[in-house]
């Protein structure tokens, strides 16, 4: 019988899971017990994992459907599973802080849900770390689950019937030019701006950076509530800072969870992780 450990991270968010090998075939108790966990932690470390692609793809397989990679699919219409996040090229080579692929990846140290500017977004991100730098790299958790427990319950009501257009273009075009491919293939999405775990009711807001603008409200009004909504989820001490190791792999729930990287110098550190995602079960306006 499974024994799966979980020591919780933070008061907030997170859990340390032991005594599973995630680079083998995951039984059925296995599989439920992490989906358990996710619903329950929101965010999942598991360390001195032994992955390579081959295992990734599988351990993604068996929570659900992988979802393609946006940025490849976009611009080129492949199909690839995997994104690869850092800077390095191969064994000899790696981008530096003047690289433009740097700087576009520094969209990732903005609060943000991945893919929540897809009409089915992300459930699940599953982060594979092979080399780490020695300084910065850092990634952080919030839960928009308890930042919404934590609203007065005016604010609740308020929120629950609102949507939301999510735009990944209004984003990450404020950090560095899209390819125009990319953009087209990428419309804003309206999505529910209070979302519910069909597991355990648990309800959370679902903002970040790529949430542009309210429905049926004006420009400032918008931005206002989204930026605020924004920063009660971020304050500090809701705060979990995940410092990678060699060999961490790390499972989050999009539906509840932003994270934002805190950057490095990649001028003196190789950085590289690997990341596929699970797709979600539909659009959020049909939850």
């Amino acid at each position: 019988m499974t024994r799966l450990i979980f020591e919780r991270l933070h008061k907030a968010i997170g859990a340390r899971v032991t005594g599973i090998d995630l680079s083998q075939l995951l039984t059925e108790e296995e599989v439920s017990m992490i989906h358990d966990g996710l619903d329950q932690y929101s965010v999942l470390h598991f360390p001195d994992q032994k992955m390579i692609d081959e295992a990734h793809l599988m351990l993604t397989r068996s929570l659900g459907v992988p979802e393609p990679n946006h940025v490849k699919f976009g611009m080129t219409g492949e199909i690839d599973y995997f994104a690869t996040i850092g800077n390095v090229i191969d064994a000899e080579t790696k981008k530096d802080n003047a690289d433009p692929h740097t700087l576009y990846q520094s969209g990732n140290n903005v609060w943000h849900s991945d893919s929540s500017f897809r009409l089915v977004p992300a459930r699940y991100s599953i982060n594979h770390a092979y080399e780490v730098p020695g300084v910065g790299g850092v990634t952080e958790y919030v839960s928009q689950r308890e930042a919404y427990k934590d609203l007065p319950k005016a604010m609740q009501e308020e929120i629950d019937p609102l949507h939301v257009l999510h735009d990944y273009v209004f984003s990450r075009g404020q950090i560095a030019p899209v390819d125009p491919n990319h953009a087209a293939s990428l419309p804003p999405i309206e999505q529910k701006l209070v979302r519910t775990n069909p597991n355990n009711g648990r309800k959370n807001y679902y903002v970040g950076s790529h949430a542009r603008s309210i429905v049926g409200y004006s420009g400032i009004a918008s931005r206002r509530l989204i930026d605020d909504l924004l920063e009660h989820a971020t304050a500090p001490e809701q705060v979990y800072a995940h410092q990678w190791r060699v060999g961490d792999t790390v499972i989050w729930d999009n539906r509840c969870v932003l994270h934002r990287g805190l950057g490095y110098d990649a001028d003196r550190w190789r950085r590289l992780m690997r990341q596929t995602r699970v797709g979600g079960d539909g659009p959020t306006l049909a939850e």
